[in-house]
């Protein structure tokens, strides 16, 4: 179907349309104004652990440009906007009483959002794990998730009569999985069984995150996790038994504890010769299973498995940086094949009809729970233009063609019953990619790192125009 075959994009009226950024990739001022060290500030300054040695340390200096990118958001007409709070922003050590003007900065921002009728939407935690705390195991230490309960009562005292939507974690598959077990990501472990232990914890911190939140919000905001789905295709012999062992690996050991209450326990048996799941203590799953106002949808491409023959080169393709470790404990037998294309900048293939689908099987296996897209988007080479007038543009028809196709698949999933919230496109600028430093471009708004100059790419200039046609008023319930 061509562009001008495409019926027109159309949602109903309590959908939010907005876009989204992470705090250590965007608001540099590492050492400022209190901010402590995190985990991913030691990696970024660890030789070879990012491209080209690049930090976060300025990346899109959000933080001193704050108003200006206010207004930049406000041009665009976002009906909300999904950020995250650095926790070493807030408590510099991962403990003890709040850094105020920490604080102070997210409550500016959180004004400066409900004065432009953009609806706040904060995630407490985007990875940046106070280095003090990983001092002491990080997520593989029970008292992280209790440390991460404070913090969250914290915040929600001093935001929680203006927050509308609060999540607690996103993606803690990549925390866990990609932080302990590959070492691709911060802190950079690669252990098997303390990724497995990660896992609980985060899923444990969500639970004492959201019972804290509850005690001390005032304005009756709505609560979500955000988890990265993998939409598993199987390949060859033994493919089912593949797509088993990731899904529970990658999907289930998250869904299962937080909308079921258990683990599954195909995941036990697969990871039994890792770790015998000791560190799942009586009364966890019971406050990890708490109702969730909205699960937040991560998706970006498709993951191809099979089962290994042991004989040629195992395949390694899973769309994650390989530095030798392995993000999948327990499944070694299961590898990753290419894809096939068009492929994004990052080596992900474009499907947008793998975003339809992993839709419509979530509203199948909860049925009942609303969904929100929390983050969608494309990293392509992107080319400045200079104009006569010294006018900059960024024409990125790679970029328009994938968030309108997406968001075309949001559309029949609705459709077809799905209690979709609203779609945040990721990003809103470009910024600091985690290991891949500069070199990938999400935005919809370019950022020339040496000016920290701001050009609205022609994917944001599709996006407002989207946004202003979009026809229905914000929900008042998430408009406070």
């Amino acid at each position: 179907m061509t562009t001008a075959q495409q019926p027109p994009l159309s949602f109903p009226a309590h959908f939010l349309l907005g876009s989204a950024t992470a705090a250590y990739q965007i608001e540099g001022a590492a050492d400022e104004d209190g901010r402590g060290p995190s985990i991913w500030d030691t990696f970024s300054h660890s030789p070879g652990k990012t491209w080209n040695g690049d930090t976060g340390d300025v990346a899109a200096d959000h933080y001193h440009r704050l108003e200006a990118d206010l207004d930049l958001m406000a041009s665009l007409g976002l009906r909300a906007y999904r950020f995250s709070i650095a926790w070493p922003r807030i408590q510099p050590t991962g403990r003890g009483p709040a850094n105020p003007k920490g604080l102070d900065f997210y409550s500016r921002l959180v004004d400066g959002l409900l004065a432009r009728d953009i609806t706040p939407v904060a995630t407490l935690y985007h990875w940046d794990l106070p280095q003090a705390l990983e001092d002491e195991g990080g997520w593989t230490n029970r008292a992280t998730a209790h440390a991460f309960a404070d913090y969250a009562r914290i915040v929600g005292e001093a935001l929680g009569d203006r927050v509308a939507i609060w999540t607690t974690l996103n993606e803690p598959w990549c925390s866990a999985y990609l932080g302990y077990g590959s070492g691709a990501h911060a802190p950079g472990r690669t252990d098997g069984a303390a990724a497995l232990t990660a896992v609980h914890h985060l899923n444990l911190a969500h639970g004492l995150a959201v019972e804290q939140l509850r005690a001390v919000t005032t304005n009756d905001p709505q609560y979500s996790i955000t988890l990265n789905f993998h939409v598993l295709r199987g390949k060859g012999e033994g493919a089912e038994e593949a797509v088993r062992r990731i899904d529970a690996l990658a999907n289930r050991a998250f869904t299962e504890p937080l909308l079921r209450g258990h683990y599954p326990q195909d995941l036990i048996e697969d990871t039994a010769g890792i770790t015998d799941w000791a560190f799942v203590e009586d009364g966890d799953l019971a406050r990890i299973h708490q109702p969730l106002d909205l699960l937040g949808v991560n998706y970006y491409a498709t993951t191809t498995v099979g089962l290994w023959d042991g004989g040629a080169p195992r395949q390694n393709n899973d769309g994650h940086k390989d530095v030798g470790g392995s993000p999948w404990p327990g499944s070694p037998q299961v590898e990753f094949h290419a894809t096939d294309g068009p492929h994004t900048a990052m080596g992900w293939n474009i499907d947008p009809d793998g975003l339809e689908e992993l839709l419509l099987d979530l509203h199948a296996r909860f049925p009942g729970q609303p969904l929100v897209i929390t983050e969608n988007g494309a990293a392509f080479e992107d080319q400045v233009t200079v104009g006569p007038d010294g006018s900059h543009a960024v024409h990125d028809p790679e970029r328009v063609d994938y968030i309108r196709r997406h968001l075309a698949a949001a559309q029949r999933a609705v459709a077809d019953g799905v209690d979709l919230r609203g779609y945040f496109v990721w990003s809103l600028m470009d910024n600091f990619e985690w290991g891949y430093g500069y070199s990938k471009r999400f935005g919809i708004v370019h950022v020339d790192y040496e000016t920290q100059r701001r050009t609205l790419k022609d994917s944001a200039l599709w996006y407002r125009d989207v946004v202003r046609k979009h026809s229905g008023t914000v929900d008042a319930s998430l408009t406070l």
